[in-house]
């Protein structure tokens, strides 16, 4: 069977190396894909939002099954354009159709559905322009520091942590009144800001039945210490050492469930995967900060190499509805991974500086993010460059395989963090 990988960033890469090992794939496409999974697949050059293109390459290629990896053209529809086609029905896409993709596309419904559903979650209002002093009321009710968060999507950008109950004020008009985020922020979401360790847990489900997936931890800031700016994610672990059974038991039942049954019970067909970020508070008790309606990028590096099972045959199951007839086993250690990435980012950075020395890396995974091939040299094309995934005994032995292996590459204004896992070795 030949499968096309929607998305070009470390995530997809990890998906087709760990497809890739799968004995029911002929051929793997990735669109448009990066030096990485150049190796492993066929790049094919296009827009995640055009469809039509889409379409022609399944055609053209014989593909029998889609995976999404990136949260846009799941917002936009591209399951329902496969469904709503006479040519490309019966093709399944591993991904929520538009109904379910509005957890991560829209924040408003995503606490709608938390708050009508028994989902543990802070308490919030949402405001438009047309209330705006009732924003600021409300603001007035809340500790600092304060969240604001743009209902759509905004590039990671729309959510705002002030300490300043003016700041705030003035941020909420900014979104609301001025269009600070475009559209996304026509609506925002103001609540209260949650206390405790933040995690990720991750769900594979076919709408019926599910599959949960390792636990992660990502570092957002730039800087050691979780400093500066926010990133895309500057590296991850699993399993996250404070989750224990007796937590994730508590995730299951208080969260995972009453996602599951909201799904079925708002008659929304859910196929492929929930990341639930989460705060565990203070009574150890989960409360969940945020749905995205796919993996996250760089967790996806440390969650699937710790996945035995066959990928492929996990997602046969999600598009057939006979997941629950799947094993599904995990192994025994422990994953990091460290992202390195241009000099500059989060800000603006330079791009098609030559990267060496990763060809030789053997105790490491190298998955290319950033990265694009020219005349057989493989070039920076992103901010955030590679991840560096490495598997031992404990955090310290998998980190330490990671910043060897980073030791051997290089690349003109290279960066990365040397403290994943700080908080919590």
């Amino acid at each position: 069977m030949n499968v096309l990988i929607l998305g070009s960033g470390g995530r997809e890469h990890a998906f087709a190396l760990k497809l890739s090992e799968s004995k029911k794939i002929n051929q793997l496409f990735v669109a448009p894909g990066n030096a990485g999974t150049a190796k492993i697949a066929v790049n094919i050059h296009l827009s995640l939002t055009d469809f039509e293109a889409i379409k022609q390459t399944v055609l053209k290629n014989d593909i029998k099954m889609v995976v999404v990896g990136p949260e846009v053209p799941l917002v936009e529809g591209v399951h329902d354009f496969f469904l709503a086609d006479a040519a490309l029905k019966n093709i399944p896409v591993i991904g929520p159709k538009k109904d379910g993709a509005l957890l991560e596309g829209s924040k408003d419904f995503s606490k709608q559905f938390m708050q009508k559903h028994g989902v543990p979650t802070a308490r919030y209002k949402s405001f438009t322009s047309n209330n705006l002093e009732e924003g600021y009321t409300f603001l007035e009710t809340l500790e600092p520091p304060f969240v604001l968060k743009a209902d759509g999507l905004a590039a990671g950008k729309g959510v705002l942590i002030l300490n300043s109950l003016d700041a705030a004020k003035q941020e909420l008009k900014e979104m609301v009144s001025h269009q600070k985020f475009g559209d996304a922020s026509s609506t925002v979401v103001i609540e209260e800001f949650l206390k405790g360790i933040e995690l990720s847990v991750f769900v594979l489900t076919d709408g019926k039945s599910y599959k949960i997936l390792p636990s992660a931890k990502d570092y957002k800031r730039i800087g050691e210490g979780d400093t500066g700016l926010n990133t895309g994610g500057m590296g991850a672990i699993s399993p996250v050492p404070f989750a224990d059974i007796a937590f994730l038991n508590k995730v299951e039942e208080l969260v995972v469930k009453p996602t599951i049954i909201g799904l079925q019970e708002e008659n929304i067909d859910y196929r492929g995967f929930i990341f639930i970020g989460l705060m565990m508070n203070d009574n150890g008790n989960p409360s969940v900060v945020e749905y995205n309606v796919r993996m996250g990028d760089p967790e996806t590096e440390v969650v699937l190499p710790r996945i035995e099972s066959d990928l492929f045959e996990l997602f046969e199951g999600v598009a057939n509805q006979t997941l629950h007839e799947k094993s599904f086993s995990v192994i025994d250690k422990t994953a990091t991974t460290v992202m390195l990435v241009s000099g500059g980012y989060p800000e603006a950075y330079q791009k098609n500086k030559e990267i060496s020395g990763f060809e030789t890396i053997e105790e490491s995974i190298v998955y290319h993010a950033g990265t694009t091939l020219k005349d057989d040299k493989t070039l920076t094309s992103g901010g955030r460059v590679m991840a560096i995934t490495s598997l031992g005994s404990s955090i310290e032995e998998a980190l330490e395989k990671s910043y060897r292996s980073i030791d051997k590459i290089h690349f003109d204004g290279m960066n990365y963090r040397k403290d994943i896992g700080f908080d919590v070795r």
